[in-house]
């Protein structure tokens, strides 16, 4: 078993401090930066390093808010109504990965609009990149020690110094389904396939996992068990899992796609 006791700060000097999250934070943009481009080419798309620092503003802005949106109202609108302007304290913490991603959908549909981009063919390439940082994301969630898993006695289990007992590295658990995911996407990326389905494909594979992971995770404390003894995190990867399904049937069978 292992005692959590590490800092979520790099360094500090004064009142300035860099935290290991933020550091991640900004790796998964550079990593996308540098690999959208790369992927574009190999997909036959062509989108340039200038494009790409568009799209990902873009994507930022509308991952923040759509995060914000669906925590303050989905997982703890009551404190939110009696306390509204601590919707805006985003360093409290709070953000919904869900709603980070519907944020970034609509962010990313309105960027494809504007630059005459197909936004199957940009979803499927950024996808990929997107796999990745949520690996490295779910280990800033350990070194941060939050988002803690249930209370178990397995041999690998963790003391979190802000909860009782000890309990499963969920966040781990989370780091490496997201390395399942991105490595089946990184092999899908040279093949001809229906524009689309490397985009849904994640978001099944995602929703899957992430329902399985849940029985792992600790519930939201304000929610915790919301329906037939499943999270909300589980009754929302179940509302993706079957739209990804949907999706992926419905691009497979529409004979204007392109690929085979």
């Amino acid at each position: 078993m292992f005692y959590h006791n590490l800092s979520p700060t790099l360094f500090k000097i004064g009142s300035f401090e860099i935290r290991y999250y933020g550091l991640i934070f900004a790796l998964g943009f550079i990593i996308a930066y540098f690999m959208i481009p790369k992927i574009a080419k190999i997909r036959g798309l062509n989108f340039s390093k200038d494009d790409t620092a568009d799209f990902l503003l873009y994507i930022l802005v509308g991952a923040i808010l759509g995060a914000r949106i669906i925590y303050v109202v989905v997982y703890n609108f009551s404190y939110y109504f009696e306390n509204p302007l601590e919707v805006f304290a985003l360093w409290h913490g709070g953000l919904s990965f869900h709603g980070g991603l519907i944020g970034a959908i609509i962010a990313g549909w309105f960027f494809c609009r504007k630059k005459k981009f197909d936004f199957l063919e940009l979803a499927d390439i950024v996808a990929v990149p997107l796999a990745l940082g949520l690996v490295f994301g779910r280990i800033a969630n350990f070194i941060n020690g939050e988002l803690v898993g249930r209370i178990s006695n397995v041999s690998w289990a963790v003391k979190f110094p802000c909860c009782e007992g000890f309990r499963h590295p969920s966040q781990i658990y989370e780091s490496l389904k997201n390395l399942i995911i991105f490595v089946t996407l990184w092999n899908l990326k040279d093949k001809k396939i229906r524009k689309g389905t490397m985009f849904f494909t994640f978001l099944l594979m995602y929703s899957g996992l992430r329902f399985f992971v849940e029985f792992f995770r600790e519930p939201d404390p304000q929610l915790g068990f919301v329906f037939f003894g499943l999270t909300m995190g589980q009754v929302l990867n179940m509302v993706m899992f079957a739209l990804s399904i949907f999706s992926i049937v419905y691009i497979q069978k529409t004979k204007n796609q392109s690929g085979i």
